[in-house]
């Protein structure tokens, strides 16, 4: 493809997204009350697990706290980031098929047989990230942040600002599990290999202390323990995923063409 052949995929790409963020969000944004009461659980509701149905259940803290808004336009704009927010994370699928359907041309044809597994498993780890930042770190770093030595203060919660501080940090949680797909293709295309991952470990384990620290809201170690390690668990997993999935040596391709 040309120059402005790529360009006019990338603008027919991103209109595509655009509709497909306009639709989430006219869905969202219709139950932005109630996606609102699942966003405050972690604020007001304890998380307990089991090995039983339903695994995860919320009881309900002694102290309920409020939101608060200080304009006449915060709750307005409060359930437009909502609506858009959770709409985008409702149509990842779509997304990151168009992500896909960009970088196509770009592979190999036995390569771009792959489509419904990389739009699956991607969507798979989104969704697992949104899941354990609202599961997890979530309901350990809020109380945290309620009752961190304010004992002599009342906490006046903003409902922009608490919606902010959610939203992002569930997406980009989201994001960080997306490291072994990214690893993998660009274990595909021949920019990585197994070997200079597994040089790199004990810098990953470094790095993935550092991003875990950037991503938690909270200064305590435990909250950025929790992330910390999961994010070089997905990056040994990446590694697992190259060796399984990435491009083959040149020698190893040349072997087998000869050999057949």
């Amino acid at each position: 493809m040309s120059f402005w052949s790529h360009l006019e995929e990338l603008r027919k790409r991103l209109v595509n997204m655009a509709i497909a963020i306009g639709i989430g969000f006219i869905l969202c944004f219709s139950y932005s009350e109630e996606i609102l009461g699942l966003l405050l659980l972690p604020m007001n509701a304890t998380v307990n697990y089991g090995l039983t149905f339903p695994f995860i259940t919320f009881t309900p803290n002694k102290t309920v706290q409020t939101l608060h808004f200080t304009t006449l336009t915060e709750p307005f704009m409060a359930h437009l980031k909502i609506g858009l927010v959770a709409g985008i994370i409702l149509v990842v699928p779509f997304l990151l098929r168009q992500v896909w359907l960009f970088i196509a041309p770009g592979l190999l044809p036995r390569e771009r047989r792959y489509a419904g597994q990389f739009v699956f498993f991607s969507t798979l780890f989104f969704a697992a990230g949104v899941a354990f930042c609202f599961l997890l770190l979530l309901p350990s770093a809020v109380p945290f942040l309620i009752s961190y030595k304010t004992e002599h203060l009342t906490p006046i919660i903003k409902i922009g600002d608490y919606i902010s501080f959610t939203l992002t940090f569930m997406l980009a949680t989201g994001a960080v599990f997306e490291l072994p797909l990214l690893m993998i293709l660009l274990g595909r295309m021949g920019i990585i290999q197994t070997e200079s991952l597994t040089k790199f470990r004990k810098y990953a384990f470094l790095i993935a202390f550092i991003i875990g620290g950037i991503v938690t809201p909270t200064p305590d170690p435990f909250n950025m323990t929790i992330m910390s390690i999961p994010i070089y668990l997905l990056y040994e997993l990446g590694i697992l995923g190259v060796r399984i999935l990435g491009r083959p040596k040149q020698g190893s391709d040349e072997t087998s063409s000869t050999e057949t």
